[in-house]
């Protein structure tokens, strides 16, 4: 089964646990504390595989998780990191972002067009550290360790764009399976009806020392930039494609259409589509041509082809065009013109492979780096939200990270879960967003009584709600909520053993 897009739900591995111990050997007194760090929960990778060629893995089996870290041990014995869960699609694979609850995709993660291409799309979770790392000059033996960490996770998209090095498009009934079955070993269905080909086909084709991957994209109608006749899952397949061949029916099939509007739709089709069609290398193929003996209209359609090409390269007839000025003329049924045009099309995928070679060398992209730099710089920021009066949230991925991290029945971690807020500017933008002592401070499924370091009078308790926040900080009114406070609930579950086995 030929399988495209597919929606996945993916959660990083929890981290584990630091451990609180301290050094018991006889005869050493007053052991110091000795306890060890968590593991870090294992990530979610995707990697693109070049003997894959559908998502079909992915079409029944919608939500993956990777392992967990181990907690910490005693005499500093770390735990084990979690083992990354890999996830196995095929080159030309696009990830997005995606919000099941607006059914909306959101910013693209990476674009994995080579063999073995990878990008983390939901990190584990940093174990906790163990209290070995909370010594100072005046805590001594601190009787408290940081909990794991929660993993990443979401809904991503993916969504699978043939990497061919030419299509062949056109309307339907073309011929293009028979073409592509002529050319290559591809074997797909042929019949005499519209629309006999619903997903597309590859072949390989060889032609001297070249060979090529080809694709038979599905026919397209007039509107099918806008969806009509499933216009969008078969224009997709082309966007990758180095060279498009599009091929023309000579004889307008049984409908009786007329070849030359055929040829001015599918042209118009693709740039409406997407720009970037509208100048692809392109090769006009005239089909048919054993049951074609209207010269007069050949003519006419060698005569747009070469206007195209000129038009393609600014108007100047002998500058370099990307759309071929000759007009092939084959018969794919009985093989007239077939080997000339493999040839040709073999001598234009191989030129335009070199040059794809040097712009690849020039642009060599690292995904993931790209993506944690954008994932680090969204992390950091936090959001101060006025619920209602004396009821204020803060969001952000760093401050709840914290809150779940913190041991709530060890005082000394409550303690040192105080400071490291009032450092990261938390207590600064709760007053400047309005906060006054006594009012109610909500993180992730927390509650707080805030404590300023200065008493704000009543009086004055709207003029501070006003006061332009820090940079990072954003400020919202009881009016304007990025959320729905109700819904607006998560469960971190670090401890549950049951939940660590793929869902």
């Amino acid at each position: 089964m030929f399988t495209d897009k597919v929606r996945i739900f993916v959660r990083g591995g929890n981290g584990g646990a630091g451990c609180m111990s301290f050094r018991r050997e006889a005869h050493v007194p007053m052991g110091g504390p000795d306890g060890g760090d968590g593991g870090h929960g294992g990530n979610v990778i995707v990697q693109a595989d070049a003997s894959l060629s559908s998502l079909i893995e992915y079409r029944f089996k919608h939500h993956f998780k990777a392992n967990r870290g181990t907690h910490g041990k005693g005499s500093k014995m770390h735990g084990a990191t979690g083992e990354d869960l890999i996830l196995k699609v095929p080159v030309g694979t696009v990830v997005r972002e995606y919000f099941e609850e607006s059914k909306e995709t959101g910013e693209q993660i990476a674009d994995l067009t080579h063999d073995g291409e990878r990008v983390t799309v939901a990190r584990g979770g940093l174990g906790g550290r163990g209290n070995i790392h909370f010594v100072t000059s005046t805590r001594r033996a601190p009787a408290f360790a940081e909990l794991g960490e929660p993993g990443e996770e979401g809904w991503i998209e993916l969504e699978m764009k043939l990497m061919a090095d030419c299509a062949l498009v056109g309307m339907p009934s073309a011929g293009k399976s028979s073409l592509i079955a002529k050319m290559s070993a591809a074997r797909p269905k042929i019949a005499d009806y519209p629309f006999t080909t619903l997903v597309p086909n590859l072949g390989v084709a060889t032609s001297g020392d070249y060979s090529f991957v080809i694709a038979d994209v599905p026919g397209l109608i007039e509107g099918a930039h806008e969806g009509r006749g499933l216009g969008h899952e078969f224009l997709r397949h082309i966007e990758r494609t180095a060279l498009i061949v599009h091929v023309v029916d000579l004889t307008g099939d049984w409908e009786g259409r007329d070849p030359l509007n055929d040829y001015e739709i599918i042209k118009n089709e693709l740039a409406l589509y997407k720009d970037e069609l509208a100048n692809r290398p392109r090769m006009i193929v005239a089909n048919k041509i054993d049951s074609c003996w209207d010269e007069e209209l050949i003519k006419k359609l060698e005569e747009r082809v070469k206007a195209d090409s000129i038009a393609a390269a600014g108007g100047d007839e002998w500058a370099d065009s990307p759309f071929d000025p000759k007009l092939y003329k084959i018969s794919a049924l009985t093989g007239e013109g077939v080997d000339s045009l493999k040839a040709a099309i073999a001598t234009k995928v191989h030129a335009l492979r070199e040059e794809a070679k040097a712009a690849a060398a020039a642009t060599a992209v690292s995904y993931d780096q790209i993506w944690e730099y954008k994932r680090e710089k969204a992390d950091a920021r936090f959001k101060v939200v006025k619920l209602e009066r004396g009821v204020f949230r803060v969001i952000g991925g760093k401050i709840e990270r914290i809150i779940v991290q913190t041991d709530w029945n060890n005082e000394e971690a409550i303690t040192y879960l105080q400071h490291r807020l009032k450092r990261l500017g938390v207590d600064k933008a709760l007053e400047r967003a309005g906060a006054v002592d006594g009012d109610e401070i909500r993180i992730v499924g927390r509650s707080f009584e805030f404590e300023g370091s200065s008493n704000v009078a009543e009086d004055v308790y709207d003029e501070l709600y006003d006061y332009e926040p820090e940079p990072f900080v954003e400020v919202f009114g009881d009016d304007e909520l990025p959320f729905d406070e109700e819904s607006y609930t998560r469960v971190y579950d670090i401890y549950d053993d049951e939940d660590d086995s793929e869902e």
